[in-house]
Parts: structure tokens; C-alpha cells; sequence
């Protein structure tokens, strides 16, 4: 018997430094799509990275530091505010699946992570009113 303790699937994906290329790899996708895109306040992509790279982190078993920056995770209060309908969510999805395909995890890894991601993703629509047009202006 040993003592060892159990690998998180954040360990056994390649921590931190796969978390941060996925979100990396999803937000390049996020900043040309004119849906999303306005979902951010101007110029806080860098900082949307950095809080989906600990929540994503502390979820799969890695650090905590998302709780003790932010507190509770709240998925559905941080997102209330935002108009996420379904095509909202298979945008996101369909960036994310670009992000993962660029990673190449392992079938299984990759199949776990992917599960989540879409559930998370469906637990989040919040309304299935059209997406606003942008107002124009004269």
C-alpha cells in the first residue's frame, strides 16, 4: 500500500500551463466574435483569461486561488447580467472545442473536460430572446 495521494485530473491534464493555453486559445476566438465580444467590459480580455484560468483550475483540483480572490464561483449570478441565449452558448462552445482541439488532450481527458464545459455551458443561458442588435448611430 502506499500513501500517495490520488492525481487530480488538473495534474494529470498538465496544470497550470495547459488551464492558461486553453484559455488562451478560447479568448483569441472570443475577441473576433461579435456576439461574445461585447459580453466584455473594453479592453479586459487579459483579465477574463485570468479569472476563467483559475475557476477552470480550482474546479479540475488545482489551486484555489479562484475562491480566495473571488469568493464563491456563483456561475449563474456572475452571468445573470449578460444576454446568454442559445446562440450565445454555442458560440462559446464552438470556441471552446477550437481551444481543446488545439490542445490535443488525451481521448478520455478531453471527453471529461468537454462533458463539463457543456453542461456549464447549457446551465448558463439565462434567456432565449434573439441577440440584441447594437443601436445605431447617426
Amino acid at each position: 500500500m502506499t500513501d500517495a495521494a490520488p492525481v487530480s485530473f488538473y495534474d494529470e491534464i498538465g496544470g497550470h500551463e495547459v488551464f492558461v493555453r486553453l484559455v488562451h486559445y478560447f479568448y483569441e476566438g472570443v475577441a473576433t466574435d461579435e456576439v461574445l465580444i461585447p459580453m466584455y467590459p473594453a479592453h479586459d480580455l487579459d483579465g477574463a483569461e485570468e479569472r476563467l484560468t483559475m475557476f477552470l483550475e480550482q474546479y479540475w483540483g488545482g489551486p484555489n486561488t479562484y475562491s480566495q480572490r473571488r469568493g464563491h464561483p456563483r456561475l449563474r449570478m456572475r452571468h445573470a447580467a449578460f444576454h446568454v441565449n442559445p446562440d450565445a452558448r454555442d458560440r462559446w462552445l464552438s470556441h471552446m472545442r477550437d481551444a481543446m482541439d488545439r490542445l490535443q488532450l488525451a481521448p478520455l481527458h478531453d471527453a471529461t473536460l468537454w462533458d463539463y464545459l457543456q453542461r456549464a455551458a447549457h446551465s448558463l443561458v439565462n434567456t432565449f430572446e434573439p441577440t440584441p442588435t447594437p443601436k445605431e448611430t447617426s
